[in-house]
């Protein structure tokens, strides 16, 4: 993985690796990826490792809602039940602990409908992210992370508007008022 992480960043890509598994989580860590995605059993004692080399953790809790909401009731193999519930309740504390220490956390998802943004940041912020950082997760964060612009002069015009301040109202992330794409109202 090593090698690969060296060939992208070689040619100015990143690497984005899914995993669920410590031992998944931890290689792909030591790799230098720069984001994991899930990262369901990550160990807490590679978050500075995470945070010093800009690795992004990208939790993507939707992807697991429904499984450990239902807490997997047909689940032929009891150990893979537990791992996953396991995992899921690892996941709050792993977010927790990541933004303590420094790693920047996104809200982004693999799980259909894709793009459920305003869901991952309510993830987030019922994991303990305090709320402007979870909102920055899916939106300046995630946009300064993937080395877009913000709202400077001569940058892109995209902007979501709501009718309440998102910070004292997080639900309002479901309900736009607004949606400008690089200066153009798409809705």
């Amino acid at each position: 993985m090593s090698e690969v992480v060296s060939a992208v960043h070689s040619v100015g890509g990143r690497v984005a690796v899914h995993c669920q598994t410590a031992e998944g989580s931890r290689n792909a860590v030591l790799a230098g990826v720069d984001s994991l995605e899930h990262g369901l059993h990550l160990d807490h004692s590679l978050l500075p490792r995470m945070a010093a080399r800009g690795t992004a953790l990208v939790p993507t809790f939707s992807a697991f809602a429904e499984a450990a909401a239902s807490g997997l009731p047909d689940a032929r193999d009891p150990r893979l039940r537990d791992w996953l519930l396991g995992g899921w309740d690892h996941a709050f504390s792993t977010v927790r602990a990541a933004h303590e220490a420094g790693v920047t956390v996104l809200a982004g998802t693999d799980h259909k409908p894709c793009g459920a943004v305003a869901g991952e940041i309510a993830w987030l912020i019922e994991a303990g992210m305090p709320v402007e950082a979870a909102i920055g997760a899916g939106s300046w964060t995630a946009r300064e992370w993937l080395g877009l612009p913000g709202l400077v002069d001569g940058g892109y015009a995209d902007v979501v508007a709501y009718d309440a301040d998102p910070v004292e109202d997080p639900s309002v992330l479901t309900r736009p008022a607004r949606i400008v794409l690089r200066g153009k109202v798409v809705a």
